[in-house]
């Protein structure tokens, strides 16, 4: 897909969590396709200490409002100084970037999207384009603890929603891999994002299962481009990088020993 350069503006900045802030940017001319999975490279102004642009999925994109949103986890000053910008900034952006999920050839209503901590972000914008194009996901969020679980209203728009947390606050109390929906329906197909352990565990359940299972991997990314060689995962193919030839990847795909 072409790939462009933007000046967005900031249509909204909403705190959700003391950690994380949701980037609404639109434009007075359309925004491009994006597809569920992709990402954009982030420019951040005003930092002293940022010199690189800042990889962040894409967590909606809202076409009747030309606007394509970002979940921010601010971690550090980079992404604390984009949890600043105010209604009205313009954000410099480079999108879309690499390569989404697949999209299943026929209607099913047993699609798994499982996410933890900020990695639910992409599953959002997929859950939308799956239940668009007649199918019914079900979701499966984790966090440490209730206040981590964000955008839970978004999600039950497009399909049920489960959830986990490791104190017991919200849902089962637990990981995303011992909840009790894994026991109740026969899953087709899991879609994951989240920490390395966890996607690894889902990876995991999956190939025990034998179900068809795609990750979406948070290497360190630079350049978002290919070229830096920050990201390079080892797969069946040698080493790739993953802001080019991913970030998602079936994980028949990937040398992990699961």
């Amino acid at each position: 897909m072409k790939k462009y350069i933007l000046d967005l503006i900031v249509a909204e900045n909403i705190r959700l969590h003391t950690n994380y802030a949701l980037l609404k940017l639109t434009s007075s001319s359309p925004l491009p396709e994006m597809r569920p999975g992709q990402f954009a490279e982030i420019r951040v102004d005003g930092s002293p200490t940022t010199f690189l642009r800042r990889p962040i999925s894409i967590n909606y994109v809202d076409t009747s409002r030309n606007e394509v949103w970002f979940l921010v986890q601010l971690v550090g000053d980079g992404t604390k100084r984009l949890g600043e910008a105010k209604t009205g900034d313009t954000i410099n952006v480079v999108l879309p970037l690499g390569n989404g999920f697949t999209m299943p050839q026929k209607a099913s209503d047993k699609l798994l999207l499982v996410g933890g901590g900020v990695g639910t972000a992409p599953m959002l914008y997929l859950g939308e384009q799956l239940a668009k194009n007649g199918h019914k996901p079900t979701f499966l969020l984790g966090a440490r603890s209730s206040k981590d679980l964000l955008q839970l209203e978004q999600f039950a728009q497009y399909g049920p929603v489960y959830t986990t947390t490791e104190d017991g606050s919200h849902g089962e109390k637990g990981y995303v891999t011992q909840h009790s929906i894994l026991n109740q329906i026969d899953f087709e197909q899991i879609y994951t994002c989240g920490p390395k352990p966890m996607m690894m565990a889902v990876a995991k359940y999956a190939k025990s299962k034998g179900i068809n299972c795609e990750v979406s991997l948070e290497n360190m990314m630079a350049c978002g481009l290919g070229a830096c060689l920050c990201c390079v995962e080892n797969t069946t193919e040698g080493h790739l990088c993953v802001c080019k030839e991913g970030p998602v990847f079936n994980i028949n795909r990937l040398l992990w020993q699961i």
